[in-house]
């Protein structure tokens, strides 16, 4: 039997690829692993496709240059490269016992050739050191020198397959520090364990990344606000000119298009991003231990905020768009009404002057019909001059003959003009 033959999607080849990038190769503690996050600048998404393939191109091998994703084996480190649509990271990875958890020279010299081209500003760097099972926890001592003390975020997590301690504060490296403690995880659970762990603060830092321009620009939504106030409260009061405050409230609509189209990306995106973080804090499993803040703590105290303050922002920005709207509708409704009243009072005015007209042509009229009457008469009497006896007889009976034929013909003559 012959095998089966369909027509594939275009899109097939790509989905199904999508469902196996952005994680991490299994690996087995003891184990380093260090990561480098950029946010991706002008050059964007080809910048970083053109940093992948220059690394890859180093050590002989070549990517495509689409490629959101690899995995590039040094030997005793791998490189794992990924890009996203804003950022990239870079994850370096060497299994083996290990003195120093958090030593900076470990990866060297592969590490600082690859950071000395790389796109973008760095967002995110870390330093994970993964114990094996059976590792005693380490004494405060260690722990003092390893970690800021009024920091320390120490809990169980993977349902208590493991235990996590970091201050998340960067230290004179650049590096923040994450320490994992194995208690039983099987095959690829460490690695899925710290792609969690990483992809919770990648995402969480890129959704801050939205805060920092809300403060800024509050200011200036509280300033639109009240100048909104005060041109609302203008139009109902009809003291200013309906033009000075038309212009002022284009003026005012234009900056408030300005903002939002400066923040509105970034706003989306932050709420993307928090969202992202939460959902991946509910899958850590994490477990309370007594006397230390956990990672949730920490997380949903200053994440779950600032995602409000952004939220509050754009919020604002919305109703104070729609506010400017209105308020635009009512002054042009006025402005239209004040328009409507001066047509209909001209028309009033024109009518009057159309009867004064009609009634001073009527006048006029009147006063050329006696007028013509008068000479036509008068010439008939000239005629009549040589009967002296008849003359005025022949006068007196020609007046109304002469007044009514001199009316008749300036009314068919009005008749025909009007016509």
């Amino acid at each position: 039997m012959d095998g089966l033959s369909f027509h594939n999607h275009p899109l097939r080849a790509e989905l199904a690829e999508e469902m196996h990038v952005r994680r991490l190769p299994r690996f087995a503690a003891p184990c380093r692993l260090m990561q480098i996050v950029t946010v991706l600048g002008e050059e964007g998404a080809s910048g970083a496709a053109a940093h992948f393939e220059r690394i890859t191109r180093h050590i002989g091998t070549r990517v495509a240059p689409d490629t959101r994703y690899a995995v590039v084996d040094f030997g005793t480190t791998k490189l794992v490269l990924e890009r996203h649509t804003e950022f990239a990271s870079y994850t370096f990875l060497s299994e083996g016992a290990f003195d120093e958890p958090f030593a900076t020279d470990l990866f060297d010299p592969l590490a600082p050739d690859i950071a000395a081209d790389m796109p973008g500003a760095v967002i995110r760097a870390t330093q994970i050191a993964v114990y094996p099972p059976g590792t005693d926890p380490p004494a405060e001592a260690q722990l003092d020198r390893l970690f800021a003390p009024d920091a320390l975020i120490r809990c169980q997590i993977a349902g208590g397959k493991a235990t996590m301690l970091s201050d998340f504060r960067l230290n004179t490296d650049g590096f923040g520090r994450l320490l994992l403690i194995d208690h039983g995880l099987e095959r690829d659970e460490p690695s899925q364990l710290v792609l969690r762990l990483q992809e919770l603060g990648n995402y969480r830092n890129m959704a801050l990344l939205g805060l920092p321009l809300a403060q800024r620009l509050t200011p200036d939504v509280s300033r639109l606000e009240a100048r909104l106030a005060d041109l609302t409260h203008a139009v109902s009061e009809r003291r200013t000119q309906d033009d000075n405050l038309l212009d002022e409230l284009t003026y005012l609509s234009a900056e408030l298009a300005r903002l939002l189209a400066e923040t509105r990306y970034r706003m989306s995106a932050t709420r993307a991003y928090a969202q992202l973080s939460l959902d991946r804090l509910e899958t850590l499993g994490i477990g309370r231990i007594a006397g230390y803040q956990t990672l949730a703590d920490f997380t949903e105290r200053r994440l779950t905020p600032a995602v409000r303050t952004c939220d509050s922002f754009s919020a604002r920005l919305d109703d104070l768009s729609q506010r400017a709207a209105w308020t635009s509708e009512l002054l042009r409704t006025r402005i239209d009404i004040a328009l409507a009243k001066q047509n209909r009072d001209l028309l009033e005015s024109m009518d009057t002057r159309t009867q004064l007209q009609l009634r001073l042509q009527q006048t006029v009229e009147g006063l050329s019909v006696v007028a013509i009457s008068y000479y036509a008469v008068a010439l008939i009497g000239y005629l009549a001059a040589p009967a002296h006896a008849w003359k005025e007889w022949v006068m007196v009976g020609a007046v109304p003959l002469v007044f009514g034929a001199a009316w008749l013909f300036a009314r068919r003559v009005r008749r025909r003009l009007e016509e």
